[in-house]
């Protein structure tokens, strides 16, 4: 009796599996968008799932020596922050971020820097010619000779070139481009973009090449593909920035080598992305003062960034005010806002709100908090607040500042960048130069304006 075929159906979203074809995704939501996967295509995902068949023993952690993990650097200050202190052998980084962000040219970029240094580097792209990126090369000045193009998306192809080479660096442009021919699916499908990232990575481990994959993103802004691309690799990146702006952020979400919490920030030149050194310019104006701008600092990684708050409070027309922010949490506004309603009776209810961080940076903390509130009563009232002065503190809901973490760090930038007044919630520890004002009320706020 001939075995019965068991049918198993995967979204092309998001790679969850199914027994059954599904009209609507239940994970993410995608219509249509399952598909059975054929006999071939259900072997490649238990190879990919299976556990190594050796049996291993289980050894007391004591015993276990570990291992030195040896650096060597992409000689860009920033990337290398991001990746923990340089790039590892044998490890799989995985970037990602929207098109036009500069992914292709911030590797390229490293890519030729690299090979300045001695070591071999293969730049596979799947989407350009390598007369397109020989163009690029020469404005980034990355022209080497150990730096090797190979304009391929098929994945044996790939294969026999790290073979043919003692390649040390491998950059993949892009993963949603390429294809293996043992495949009966489309580049880009789940099934694909699984089986060559699998590949990929055992390559990488069993010849110790670092491998750095860019990927595309998807319209929610994360990275186009299954959810176990981002397990499989060791490092996972997003590029940060608009294509209308010169700064892009570098942030790390996952790294099995070095910290996530720090960020790598570069400009965009006529020579490429480059690290950019005096940051602390690049995100307020020391100008004249204007009525709803307000200055905060902000804790990225291990460094400190003061920050322009933009408000613009003006007449509502329409029977429910609007409320927009850029850069800043629209609960955390609102909440702002209804406070400042009921301690100092302010009428916002009545007025359109709008909160803009400059530099296109995104405040994920809370110490903007008081920066926020002062910058609304400036552009209530009309009164412009001197670019001398910052103001650091978290708001409660009973309307108390509260002191935030790092506040000698912040206070340290903020003088260093002719900073003379800081709002804070209590005297911090050190001596400063600058003069420090506790203030632990919002109500307390008016007496500054």
């Amino acid at each position: 009796m001939a075995k019965k075929k068991i049918s198993l159906f995967e979204c092309q979203h998001c790679g969850t599996q199914a027994s059954k074809w599904l009209g609507k995704c239940p994970d993410c939501g995608g219509w249509d968008s399952f598909i059975e996967l054929s006999t071939s295509q259900q072997e490649v995902l238990k190879q990919t799932k299976k556990v190594a068949s050796t049996t291993v023993k289980a050894t007391p952690i004591t015993e276990v020596k570990q291992d030195d993990i040896v650096r060597f650097s992409s000689y860009n200050e920033e990337f290398d922050l991001v990746l923990g202190g340089g790039v590892v052998p044998g490890s799989l980084t995985l970037i990602g971020g929207s098109p036009g962000v500069g992914k292709s040219t911030l590797l390229l970029k490293v890519a030729g820097s690299i090979a300045k240094n001695g070591k071999k580097v293969l730049y596979v792209s799947g989407e350009e010619s390598m007369g397109q990126i020989k163009l690029r090369a020469n404005r980034l000045d990355a022209n080497h000779q150990n730096l090797y193009l190979l304009p391929e998306i098929k994945l044996e192809e790939i294969q026999d070139e790290l073979l043919r080479q003692d390649y040390e660096v491998v950059i993949i442009d892009s993963i949603q481009t390429m294809y293996s021919s043992n495949l009966t699916s489309s580049p880009g499908s789940v099934t694909q973009v699984r089986e060559i990232t699998f590949e990929l990575m055992r390559k990488a481990k069993e010849s110790d090449i670092s491998m750095f994959i860019i990927g595309h993103i998807t319209k929610d802004g994360s990275i186009a593909g299954p959810r176990v691309l981002e397990h499989m690799v060791d490092t996972v990146l997003y590029f940060e920035g608009e294509a209308s702006k010169e700064i892009r952020m570098l942030r790390s979400f996952k790294n099995r080598f070095g910290s996530t919490s720090e960020i790598g920030i570069f400009e965009m030149t006529n020579e490429g992305l480059i690290s950019a050194k005096d940051i602390a310019s690049k995100f307020f104006d020391k100008s004249k003062s204007q009525a709803g701008s307000a200055l905060t600092v902000a804790i990225e990684g291990t460094r400190s960034l003061i920050l322009e708050v933009q408000a613009l409070v003006c007449d509502s027309n329409f029977p429910n005010p609007k409320r927009s922010c850029t850069g800043f949490d629209i609960a955390r506004l609102n909440m702002l806002l209804a406070l400042l309603e009921k301690k100092l009776d302010l009428p916002l209810n009545n007025y359109d709100v709008f909160i803009n961080i400059s530099g296109g940076i995104k405040i994920k903390e809370s110490s903007a908090d008081l920066a926020v509130i002062a910058a609304i009563i400036s552009s209530f009232r009309d009164r412009p607040i001197s670019k001398e002065s910052v103001f650091i503190g978290e708001v409660s809901l009973t309307g108390e500042i509260k002191d935030v973490y790092s506040m000698d760090l912040r206070l340290k930038e903020a003088q260093a960048q002719g900073i003379k007044k800081a709002i804070i919630a209590q005297k911090p520890n050190i001596k400063l130069k600058l003069t420090t004002y506790d203030v632990n009320e919002v109500y307390k706020m008016l007496e500054l304006f």
